[in-house]
């Protein structure tokens, strides 16, 4: 009779609440060696507090723990730090880098864990003073790029690099352990193109042929299917589905993630004849200063009142208009809103202008992330527009019932997943900081609104709430919306015009009813 085989990861009924807030409850499942297994969520399901407890994460030890057992190879393991968890072989690339960026992809890769070499001096004084080994690290960081299947020049500087070499020196640094037996990718595509995706969802074939596991976590579900052998699906804290990934589709699991079928959105959005045909901003020979994007000479006028999309590559020069107009990177040429000059590089004038902005980079730029949801809504329209104060004589104090008055608003419009208004903003899944960045622009109340990839990395279900906010902002309160974005389709079904850039340069602009065709010959059209 032969040994029933041990599973490599055995998750048994875990569960997790923070400061009574259950997040987690009676999570099962296991993965054997070379799995692939998917996991996918609305944002806010649980996936992100799951794998935090699989890692060792310190806030989990730091709010009391967790229920169940995570069994590695037959053993219980209680992690009391991340370094635990790869000490017993399991490896996580979280969704922003963690590289240095004036570092190389070897110096990176083997980052605390470098080859060295003894001399004279080291014998007598001690291991201190021991020499990098520069040809073993050179070795090793090529052997565990070699894992991947993909090429990458291991001594180039990180700050060089094309963000898919970043991505795939993250995931080599994880595979360049001697140990690695499970390894977590919390969506890895994000920041890819859709060729550059094709090619991490090959190399994640080559790691699992090679024994190793991998959890994949991503909201793009056609990936799932393309790679995963098998798919859970998480909803408010529970698993809904385990399934073989053969035998489900899309429109499958995202009825399970969201308990609704969700509706594929419409790829045309009708006209409205009684929008203005006047121009609200004229942006002329437009150029911004902004890494990995292009934008050489970009004119376009913006029609007061209409949802403007605007598409195109990466790299060749969508987002860096937003960031250039709203003075984030240096930029020349003119932007005439109302007839008016607004200086460039002024981000407060552009504010002082009615402008919002709405970035891509919600970490970074978005959000005060040790901040309560209170302060990063109200914040920017108290100090803008001296909205939320009270005041008497010379004395001025905030306005504490309206501050929560409006964050309770924006917090029920765009069901906002959160413990309360006092909450954290750091504390919130990316796709409900998300929607605080869209509730902090509203509060402005804009009379033009830039909005950059505003459904990036969120759900299905949170991407059609986002849309729709967007569209009633627009016809409720009359303002005008620029919406960046790189998924074509989106574009198509909430915008009025799109305009496309290639090159740096707006190469076209036509009606969203026009093809998917012939936006696709405007985005190659002056690509160099």
């Amino acid at each position: 009779m032969t040994e029933k085989k041990v599973p490599l990861l055995e998750v048994r009924n875990v569960s997790k609440d923070f400061f009574g807030n259950k997040v987690l409850n009676d999570i099962n499942f296991t993965m054997e060696e070379g799995d692939v297994l998917g996991l996918v969520g609305e944002n806010g399901a649980g996936k992100s507090t799951l794998m935090k407890i699989l890692f060792g994460m310190d806030v989990i030890r730091e709010t009391g723990g967790y229920g169940g057992e995570v069994i590695i190879n037959g053993n219980v393991v209680k992690f009391v730090s991340s370094f635990d968890a790869l000490e017993s072989g399991i490896g996580m690339v979280h969704q922003e880098f963690s590289l240095i960026p004036g570092f190389t992809a070897t110096e990176n890769i083997l980052l605390n864990r470098e080859p060295q070499k003894y001399n004279v001096i080291s014998e007598i004084f001690g291991k201190r003073l021991n020499t990098l080994n520069r040809s073993s690290m050179k070795e090793k960081a090529e052997d565990a790029i070699s894992k991947l299947g993909v090429k990458i020049d291991s001594d180039m500087v990180i700050n060089r690099m094309p963000v898919a070499h970043k991505q795939f020196t993250e995931i080599a640094r994880e595979l360049s352990k001697d140990n690695m037996k499970l390894l977590i990718l919390d969506e890895p595509t994000d920041v890819l193109t859709e060729k550059e995706a094709e090619t991490l969802l090959e190399s994640i074939g080559t790691v699992a042929k090679r024994g190793i596991a991998v959890i994949f976590i991503t909201h793009r579900l056609h990936e799932i299917l393309s790679v995963c052998n098998k798919v859970i699906v998480m909803r408010d804290g529970l698993i809904v589905k385990d399934v073989p990934a053969k035998e489900t589709n899309v429109e499958e699991i995202t009825k399970w993630m969201v308990g609704r079928k969700v509706k594929e959105q419409e790829t045309k959005r009708e006209s409205d004849p009684d929008k203005s045909n006047k121009t609200i901003m004229s942006v002329k020979n437009l150029w911004v200063d902004m890494p990995g994007e292009t934008v050489r000479n970009v004119s376009l006028d913006i029609t007061e009142g209409e949802i403007l999309g605007i598409g195109g590559l990466a790299g060749q020069g969508k987002l860096g208009i937003p960031n250039g107009i709203m003075g984030l990177y240096e930029a020349g040429g003119k932007v005439i809103l109302k007839g008016k000059e607004i200086p460039l590089n002024s981000p407060r004038q552009c504010l002082d202008a009615n402008i919002a902005f709405v970035s891509e980079d919600r970490r970074g730029v978005g959000l005060l992330l040790d901040e309560t949801l209170e302060w990063n809504i109200a914040f920017p329209a108290m100090q803008i527009k001296n909205k939320f104060l009270k005041k008497y004589g010379p004395i001025t104090w905030r306005d504490e019932k309206a501050i929560e008055k409006v964050t309770e608003k924006y917090v029920e419009e765009l069901q906002i997943k959160c413990t309360g208004t006092k909450q954290n903003a750091k504390e919130l899944s990316g796709g409900n900081q998300q929607k605080i960045c869209l509730a902090k622009a509203f509060a402005l109340e804009p009379g033009l609104l830039f909005v950059s990839e505003p459904t990036r990395g969120i759900d299905v279900g949170a991407k059609a709430l986002v849309l729709d906010a967007l569209r009633r902002f627009n016809r409720e309160k009359g303002v005008t919306v620029v919406m960046i974005s790189s998924e074509l389709e989106e574009l198509r079904s909430v915008c009025d015009r799109i305009a496309i850039v290639s090159g740096g340069k707006i190469s076209g602009i036509l009606p969203a009813t026009e093809s998917s065709e012939k936006f696709g010959m405007l985005m190659v059209s002056n690509v160099r």
